[in-house]
């Protein structure tokens, strides 16, 4: 018999950029009020996952689980955007996918998060 431990989960913020057409959408549009569109600085979504980034990416792509403005609209993962945001709490993930957004809205970027 092996001793096998559990290993811990590991959350991790990440962003998916989206379509303009997002903008449009009321409670995207409320969220983010003055932007204007500028290609440089496409609207995004941010969230975390315990999955990796690659894979929740795709669930948002397929529907599951997915945000109503990433359904249809996510273009592409921007973990350029986000860098090494990983912790072992999902306390400690939700609380930075919230600061992360706020930073990106000071960037200039139109952005959603739960």
């Amino acid at each position: 018999m092996t001793n096998r431990k559990r290993q811990q989960p590991r959350y991790t913020v990440y962003v998916i950029e989206l379509q303009a057409a997002v903008l449009t959408l009321g409670k995207f549009a409320d969220a983010n009020p003055g932007y204007v569109y500028d290609a440089a600085r496409p609207p995004l979504y941010v969230g975390m996952t315990a999955h990796s980034p690659d894979k929740r990416f795709d669930q948002h792509r397929n529907g599951y689980k997915a945000s109503r403005y990433t359904r249809g609209n996510a273009i592409r993962l921007r973990m350029d955007l986000v860098g090494e945001l990983v912790f072992s709490t999902r306390e400690e993930a939700e609380r930075m996918e919230e600061l992360h957004a706020v930073r990106l809205r000071r960037r200039g970027f139109a952005v959603w998060q739960n």
